[in-house]
């Protein structure tokens, strides 16, 4: 591609979208640039504690029911408190958190305070998305979620790499970068980012029409879809549960695994962006169902991997299926979410993915060892497929996007740049 059509195509990508969005963006790539805790946890407790490597599994279940007792609570906050107080309240909580799991030494202690990071860490996710809902067009959505998910991965690459280092140094130093690095995010938000949540119309307030969770759960489409992003997340959770351990039962080294899967992050970065260009006005039906297809039937490859090279080539086919399918879910829960309603929706399927989380490892583990590793890779198959033809059933008929406002309403200050 000719430089000039790659500044073109880079200008046309972030161009159009609000400034609020990229103070988001920015928080969001510091947030993850600092994610070093989650890396070496299990090194921290096992190799620095001294502790047993099931003691460091039930930590990360624990971190992980903390992500999913959060999703919820932190929608309706959301909702009820707004974006940014709830931003707010997430960030500043998990920066003492991290800070203060540094410094425990009994067993319980750790216990109760990776819970408790895992509760705070979580609660920002269904703010995030609200308000980049709020102050994005609808037209602009897919690229902005899009966008969002390449900092993620480019941040958690790059802290991956870090973590390492930081390691060696000193491991409570990780704890306290992040601590550092979270409170960060929180002054951008407190100095940057106005409250975006939409006001509501005399004719609303009249009406009385609050959205509550109850009101979620009867949505049946919605939980539909929330039903299989579960599906979906279960089959990508086994990039980072089932594929080391089977890789290691068939006598590859974790240098070998770390090969393989590195291949997912260098794509993501590289792809994420372009293949957003290509997809983001196209049906979102159609990508879905291909892009479920591609997950699990990529997983399922890997049941005939026997070297690095062929299990790297299967991690191209999955991690093309994610690049798809994250910016073009997000977009989809915003188009059926109620503006009113936006932090409860999104808690609900952001819950969706912390149960994949926890559930997950239980999974490979079992199928593993009572069954091998192929009946994984063949169940990953049919759960990619059985996704697949389920989004195809509920995304029938899908309502109209909202319409199309010239500036977001809710905004202090709507200024537009092109970052």
């Amino acid at each position: 591609m000719p430089l000039v059509t790659m500044r073109r195509a880079l200008r046309e990508t972030v161009s159009g979208l609000p400034r609020e969005f990229w103070w988001l963006w920015t928080s969001t790539l510091v947030n993850r640039l600092g994610a070093f805790v989650a890396t070496f946890m299990a090194l921290y407790l096992t190799l620095d504690r001294g502790y047993s490597a099931a003691y460091a599994g039930l930590v990360a279940s624990l971190h992980g029911l903390g992500g999913v007792v959060s999703s919820v609570g932190a929608g309706v906050m959301t909702d009820r408190l707004g974006r940014r107080p709830t931003l707010l309240v997430a960030q500043g909580s998990t920066a003492l958190s991290v800070a203060l799991l540094g410094f425990m030494h009994h067993p319980a202690a750790i216990a109760a305070v990776a819970f408790l990071v895992g509760l705070t860490s979580n609660a920002s996710r269904p703010a995030v998305q609200a308000m980049m809902a709020d102050i994005v067009r609808p037209e602009d959505r897919v690229r902005a979620f899009s966008l969002n998910y390449w900092a993620i991965n480019l941040g958690f690459a790059v802290s991956s790499m870090g973590a390492g280092f930081i390691a060696e140094f000193s491991y409570l130093a990780g704890f306290l970068i992040e601590a550092g690095m979270t409170a960060v995010c929180a002054i951008v938000v407190f100095l940057k980012l106005p409250e975006s949540r939409p006001e509501r119309t005399p004719s609303e307030e009249k009406a009385d029409t609050e959205v509550g969770l109850r009101t979620v759960l009867r949505d049946g489409r919605y939980m539909g879809v929330v039903g299989l992003s579960f599906l979906v997340a279960l089959v990508f959770q086994q990039g980072a549960v089932g594929l080391p351990v089977a890789m290691g039962e068939a006598g590859f080294t974790p240098a070998d695994y770390g090969m393989a899967i590195a291949v997912n992050g260098v794509l993501i970065v590289a792809l994420q962006i372009p293949v957003t260009r290509f997809i983001q006005h196209r049906d979102p039906r159609r990508l879905l169902v291909v892009s479920s297809l591609l997950a699990g039937y990529g997983f399922g490859l890997t049941a005939f991997a026997g070297s690095i090279g062929v299990f790297a080539l299967t991690v191209c086919v999955w991690t093309l299926a994610e690049i798809v399918n994250a910016p073009t879910q997000t977009s989809l829960v915003v188009r059926l979410s109620p503006v009113h309603g936006r932090g409860r929706y999104q808690g609900m399927y952001t819950l969706s993915w912390a149960a994949a989380s926890l559930i997950a490892p239980l999974m490979s583990g079992i199928v593993i060892d009572h069954y091998g590793a192929e009946w994984l890779w063949g169940l990953c198959a049919v759960v990619g497929t059985v996704a697949g033809v389920g989004y195809a059933a509920v995304m029938r008929r899908l309502p109209a996007e909202e319409p199309v406002l010239a500036e977001p309403p809710s905004l202090a200050k709507p200024e537009v740049s092109a970052a």
